[in-house]
């Protein structure tokens, strides 16, 4: 994948290159004075931001990227009586029950907590997870094809199963892909356990196309990105997050004066990031100071142009161009961890079912 493809890539949660990894050699593993990360690949942070924690810390920090989200969890969750670093980063709010009930992580309650918002700690109780970072999964719309024939964008579930944008939505697969799930739970938020379904039956016969993962889907198949165009994508409404606007901007060889896509706002689930100390973390000591670095207004301020996502911490400033280009959804469609625990499985088999029978 070359480094436009990255750059594009870096919209999606699950897709950002990885950077700046410090130590990054195998024999570390077990130095105290070395902390490991384990993430998915979307980890990314400013080299001078991850220079600061080594420097003021006095720790090395080295990084194991563990493919999409889903991939990560299952793996540390296999591994969790051995594993392979000491902090892992990257659980979401919709796969966070299937970390916890595992046992994955160990209690901290990091410092600097009180300055995240309280909507963000989803186990403030038991702090066994800390929260990073939040983004919207929304449908984006190609803004020129819309233009070109005279047609309003979507701006919710309802709109998308109308007639009027028959064959124009791409999704990714719900039990293969972090925003494909995020969007399948929006829908249940929407139209209810017994709703929803229905919902999926009238996206069918409107023609909605299921690919395996977001790369697929958004720079693919999606007419409205700069690789989708490239790619002769045909799709101008696609499953993505409410930040790849200002990406699309950010990144132009040449800089348009606006966003060529838009976000159809009345679509968007909102996706809370975590970190957690993991259960037989080798250097808990130097786990605890990293997490305690990820709450840092430094690191807070850098994710947004590294990551595309939100920070979590009370005033941490967002780039302009970020925000101008990508404001977080208003009203997002959210689910308790609890109720998200309880149908998450079930859900996506019945999904699978109707969808890609």
């Amino acid at each position: 994948m070359h480094t436009k493809t990255l750059v594009a890539a870096a919209v999606g949660l699950g897709l950002v290159t990885l950077s700046a990894c410090g130590s990054t050699d195998t024999k570390g593993a077990t130095d105290s004075r070395t902390v490991t990360l384990v993430s998915h690949d979307s980890w990314a942070v400013s080299k001078n931001v991850l220079k600061d924690f080594e420097k003021q810390s006095g720790y090395k920090v080295r990084v194991l990227p563990g493919g999409d989200a889903g991939q990560a969890v299952n793996k540390a969750i296999l591994t969790k009586d051995n594993p392979q670093g000491d902090v892992f980063f990257g659980v979401d709010n919709t796969l966070l029950s299937r970390a916890l009930d595992n046992g994955l992580f160990q209690p901290y309650a990091a410092k600097g907590l009180a300055t995240a918002g309280a909507a963000y700690q989803l186990d403030k109780d038991k702090h066994r997870v800390t929260p990073v970072d939040y983004g919207d999964i929304c449908v984006n719309y190609d803004k020129a094809y819309f233009a070109q024939h005279h047609l309003t964008p979507p701006q919710t579930f309802a709109d998308l199963a109308k007639p009027a944008y028959k064959n124009l939505l791409v999704t990714e697969n719900a039990a293969t892909s972090s925003p494909g799930l995020g969007f399948l739970l929006g829908s249940a938020a929407q139209y209810g356990d017994g709703g929803w379904q229905g919902y999926w039956k009238k996206l069918q016969a409107n023609g909605v196309k299921v690919v395996d993962g977001w790369e697929q889907a958004y720079s693919q198949e999606f007419s409205g990105s700069s690789e989708g165009k490239k790619a002769g994508g045909d799709r101008p409404l696609v499953v993505s997050y409410a930040s790849s606007p200002p990406a699309e901007v950010i990144y132009a060889k040449k800089r348009p004066d606006t966003a060529p896509t838009g976000v159809a706002t009345g679509t968007c689930f909102r996706q809370i990031e975590f970190a957690g100390l993991l259960s037989n973390a080798k250097n808990t000591k130097g786990g605890k100071a990293f997490i305690d670095f990820l709450l840092s207004k430094e690191f807070q301020q850098d994710m947004p142009l590294n990551m595309f996502v939100y920070p979590v911490v009370k005033g941490a400033a967002v780039p302009a161009d970020f925000t101008k280009y990508g404001p977080a959804a208003k009203s997002p469609e959210t689910m308790a961890p609890e109720k998200i625990a309880a149908n998450r499985d079930q859900w996506v088999k019945s999904w699978t079912s109707l969808v890609l029978k």
